[in-house]
This record gives C-alpha cells, structure tokens and sequence, in this order.
C-alpha cells in the first residue's frame, strides 16, 4: 500500500488523526483541509431545546462536531443525564457521546444514515404512540433521515449547531499541492466535502478528475460522478478502517 499518496479535506484536526493512523499503515498523505466547522453561537432557541430534551424518544447525532457542540450545550444548559435515547450515524461520534456518559447506540456494519435507519434499538424508540425525534447537525445537511423518520410517523426536529466553510487558499493551491507532493489520489469525507473539492480546483478539475477519489458513500459517488470524475471508489463509511479497506482493495494507479 506504500505506493498511494493521498490528499486528505478533512477538517485540520480530523486529517491529523486520519494522517497518522495511515503512517502507521506506510501510506503518505497530504491535507488540505477543505472544511471549516464554524460553530452556531448558543442561542435562545437551543437553550430551550436542550432544557426540553425529555420530550424527545430519540436524539441522533449525525456527526463529530454536533457531538461535540452539543455537549458543550448540554454543558451548559442540561448538566445532568438527559432521560433521552441517543443515536449517532457512526463510531467515532458514538464514543464523543460515550465520554459524556450517554448511552449511545450506532450501527455495527455501516456508518450512514440508511445503516441508522435499519438499527432495531432505533426502530424500538419510536415505536411508541406520537413519537418525537431530535436531529444534532449542521446546516443544510441531508433529508433523508428525517424523510425517513417520518413516514416511520414520527415528528422531527432540527438543532442545528455548526456551518461548514470553504477555507481560504490561493487559487492554485489544489492542483499545486497535488503536484508538489506527488499525489496519486483524493480522499473526501462528506457531499460538501466533495462540493469544495470541485469548487477549489477550478480551472483544474479536468486533470484532477482523472485521480482516484475515495468517498463516504453511494450518494456522494454519483454526486462525484456527476461531476465528471472518473474513478470513484466507495469506502461503504467515512472511517479510517473503511478507508484502509478500500486501499487494500483497489491498484495504485500508474501513470
């Protein structure tokens, strides 16, 4: 697996933690980080969310910033354990949630919101007369959740706690790093992800659709094929294991 060099767009503190765990496989990376997480200032209307948390079955955390975000709100406004069920799309948001003492429950073989839906103990929580669901996100995220939740019948809410922003750079900055460091592939974490990717390369896109690009999920490849890119690989999740199996499983490119 030496033979790959990956640009990581992760935000800076994720691509790290992601950098290191694929030095420890032998594979070389990059990050530019094309996610800024920019959180919400606390306001009125989430005090009041938080401090009403007892009228939900079921609060879904679909990410490693509104876990953190709404904890530090939980924190702040609701210092004891909630008598809530909590859900998260994936592990690594389950255990930010574990940390506070919650009692998480998170698909096993899949980290997506259509592995969430098909989890029992979720089906359990809102099998119950008028049931009700909290969503932790940022904005604009995915509907299909909440679609989904409710033609199960149960009535969604949003809180959501952050924005992502494209980062700053220099026009070039993509195509110049990818040449730089030699890099033989891309790796995206989410749609927006990918939406910066695009954005960011400009003028380039043509050269760097020719790359290999891991993504998270089926919705994010046909978003990246749209585009034009030309070999998208499905990690089937966003994880650094989902990512190493992908790696395993695909050529170093030759070029």
């Amino acid at each position: 697996m030496t033979g790959w060099r990956l640009l990581l767009t992760r935000p800076a503190d994720e691509s790290a933690a992601l950098s290191g765990v694929l030095a420890d496989q032998g594979i070389f990376s990059s990050s530019l980080p094309l996610l800024d997480i920019v959180p919400i200032p606390a306001s009125d209307t989430m005090r009041e969310v938080i401090q009403g948390l007892d009228r939900y079955c079921a609060v879904i955390v679909v990410s490693k910033p509104a876990a953190r975000i709404g904890i530090e709100l939980l924190d702040r406004f609701y210092p004891q354990t909630p008598p809530v069920k909590w859900f998260s799309v994936g592990a690594a948001t389950a255990q930010i949630l574990e940390d506070r003492d919650l009692d998480v429950s998170f698909p096993q073989d899949g980290d997506d919101s259509e592995a969430l839906l098909d989890l029992a103990n979720l089906r359990e929580a809102i099998a119950r007369p008028d049931p009700r669901v909290l969503i932790m996100r940022g904005e604009g995220g995915r509907e299909l959740l909440a679609e989904r939740l409710r033609e199960l019948g149960a009535s969604v809410d949003y809180l959501e706690l952050y924005r992502r922003e494209l980062p700053q750079y220099p026009p070039a900055a993509l195509p110049e790093r990818i040449r730089a460091e030699r890099l033989n592939a891309l790796v995206v974490s989410s749609g927006q992800g990918f939406e910066h990717l695009h954005q960011l390369a400009g003028d380039a896109w043509p050269q760097l659709a020719r790359l290999p690009l891991f993504v998270p999920s089926l919705r994010v490849a046909e978003l990246a094929r749209a585009a034009g890119a030309l070999t998208v690989v499905d990690c089937r999740g966003a994880s650094a294991a989902a990512l190493l199996a992908a790696i395993r499983e695909n050529p170093v490119p030759v070029y």
